[in-house]
């Protein structure tokens, strides 16, 4: 059995990654009260990852697993992508982040509205070594948000695959079966058993 710290304090995240991970018989430890928020000054997902994942190891002396996901928008060149938590402003909320994205969308044609998201998953360990991977959901953002289940920008992200609806609308089990995430996971797991 193989035990981890998660770097995560999101509880949304954490239900996840213990959805995806909780059949592997590997123990997920929540992330210490003490352990100060990681400031990801890293350009990319995967820097932020590692940069997360190393902390909690250097923190915890545990190993460690941290993930950094994005949405990047084709009409945007790529925004909101590394700074999707903060795009309104930094500690924005979700709505906040969600109503500039539409703000900046507005007038732009649906076939045009492509946007993938992106998660990468890293897990670093006591000894130095690490690995990331990473899950990648493609699709394109709504006129409006809808949906009551989910966070941040799934109200307003219609996957290719979704039939229209947007990740909001999917049930839980649905959106645990195939999004961003749950592909970065699956690969993850794919990873720790080989």
């Amino acid at each position: 059995m193989t035990t981890f710290v998660l770097a995560t304090a999101n509880p949304h995240k954490t239900e996840e990654i213990r959805a995806v991970l909780g059949d592997l018989g590997v123990t997920l430890l929540a992330r210490p009260d003490d352990v100060p928020d990681v400031e990801e000054s890293e350009s990319t997902l995967q820097g932020n990852a590692l940069l997360k994942a190393r902390a909690l190891v250097e923190a915890t002396g545990v190993a460690a697993i941290a993930d950094d996901t994005g949405l990047f928008v084709e009409a945007l060149g790529g925004r909101p992508g590394v700074l999707s938590a903060r795009y309104a402003r930094e500690g924005a909320t979700y709505e906040e982040n969600v109503a500039k994205l539409l703000e900046e969308l507005a007038g732009v044609a649906a076939p045009e509205r492509g946007a993938a998201f992106r998660t990468v998953i890293a897990v670093a360990y006591p000894s130095g070594e690490s690995l990331w991977v990473e899950g990648v959901l493609e699709g394109r953002i709504a006129v409006a948000g809808r949906g009551a289940n989910g966070f941040g920008y799934d109200p307003v992200f219609e996957p290719n695959d979704g039939a229209g609806r947007t990740l909001a609308e999917f049930s839980t089990d649905e959106k645990n079966a195939t999004s961003h995430r749950a592909r970065a996971l699956r690969a993850l797991a794919a990873a720790l058993a080989s």
